[in-house]
């Protein structure tokens, strides 16, 4: 039988099913699963004029793209665990894409998200960025899960790369790579339907879709799992007092319990999360004080927030259950940056 051409050949290729170009794309068994987590990027539009960016905003989001895109490839100093930057499959976004989905300015979160995307993009292909982005929302994207930003990520998670799972509202989903089972929870997680009071952000149901999730995409398999959502456990892990101070809170704490309850039985692998504005890695076992054991969380620090040099990111490697993440910083807001001289690692 003849050899097919070349032509004959690539012509071939392009007809493969999606199924079968995808597997193509993930990793061999033995290779880590890499990629960057950035949070509270706070596109913001000028006030005075709300079709352009905020000056600010603008060059420091841009310097971090830019930043993004030359990492591939460098070298690792040895006092940040030494190697090199992997290829990343994607970047996960904790959440404050925009700055003002918590204000009436509706021309101004139009601004701030079309800056989002398009610096950012969805599939590595359609933005700035080189790599499929993951982003959940955060209270400056629609603390009540009614805004623009939230009806953009449902709008998104349509034609979002390797997405398997997508909850009944659109905002939750979760994806695979490598071996690993990514979840994206939006704001908080929440709501235990046994404590029926008003949440100061809204859930939009995400703890029921984690629970529905994790037991029919991993069930008993082991499979390691990583979490992300834009706010903090420890400061609402603390029952309130009555409920009135529970919906003073930003994450009910009945949520944050049942959120807990929720991973239990699961090899939890790493929880990202943003929103705080510094970075802070502990073990948490469910209470509201850093424990000697307990699930890897990681809060990443505001990646390209306008009114600040300092700004930071997390690059991750998963390899079989052993999670490895370096922080890259800046302190002129991406003119220049730097590792920071640690290296935090979990799991076996």
């Amino acid at each position: 039988m003849p050899r097919p051409s070349r032509r004959a050949f690539l012509a071939s290729a392009a007809t493969l099913p999606a199924v079968a170009r995808a597997r193509a794309d993930q990793p061999k068994a033995d290779d880590p699963v890499a990629f960057f987590v950035v949070g509270d990027t706070h596109y913001l539009a000028d006030k005075d004029d709300t079709a352009k960016l905020d000056t600010r905003s603008a060059g420091t989001n841009a310097r971090l793209l830019d930043a993004l895109n030359k990492l591939p490839g460098t070298a690792i100093p040895n006092d940040a665990g030494g190697g090199t930057v992997r290829a990343p499959f994607a970047l996960l976004h904790a959440g404050d894409c925009i700055d003002t989905g918590d204000k009436a300015n509706v021309k101004m979160q139009q601004t701030e998200w079309a800056a989002f995307a398009d610096g950012f993009g969805l599939t590595g292909k359609d933005g700035k960025l080189k790599v499929p982005v993951y982003e959940v929302h955060g209270n400056h994207d629609s603390p009540r899960g009614d805004g623009l930003a939230v009806k953009k990520i449902a709008e998104r998670n349509k034609n979002r790369p390797g997405v398997v799972n997508v909850s009944t509202n659109g905002v939750h989903y979760s994806w695979d790579r490598g071996g690993v089972h990514f979840v994206a929870l939006g704001i908080v997680v929440g709501e235990v339907k046994e404590v029926a009071r008003k949440r100061r952000y809204a859930p939009l149901d995400s703890l029921a879709f984690l629970v529905s999730d994790l037991k029919e995409k991993v069930g008993t398999s082991g499979k390691p799992v990583v979490i992300l959502h834009h706010v903090d456990m420890l400061r609402y892990a603390a029952p309130a007092a009555d409920d009135k101070a529970a919906a003073s809170k930003e994450w009910d704490p009945a949520d944050v319990k049942g959120y807990y309850e929720a991973l239990k039985g699961y090899t939890v692998a790493a929880i990202f999360y943003g929103h705080t504005h510094a970075r802070n890695v502990y073990k948490w076992d469910g209470t509201a004080k850093p424990a000697a054991s307990g699930l890897p969380a990681f809060n990443v620090d505001n990646s390209s927030h306008f009114n600040s040099q300092a700004q930071a990111l997390f690059y991750v490697e998963i390899a079989g259950k052993r999670v490895t993440v370096r922080e890259y910083q800046t302190a002129d807001a991406w003119e220049t940056g730097k590792w920071t001289p640690q290296t935090w690692t979990a799991g076996g």
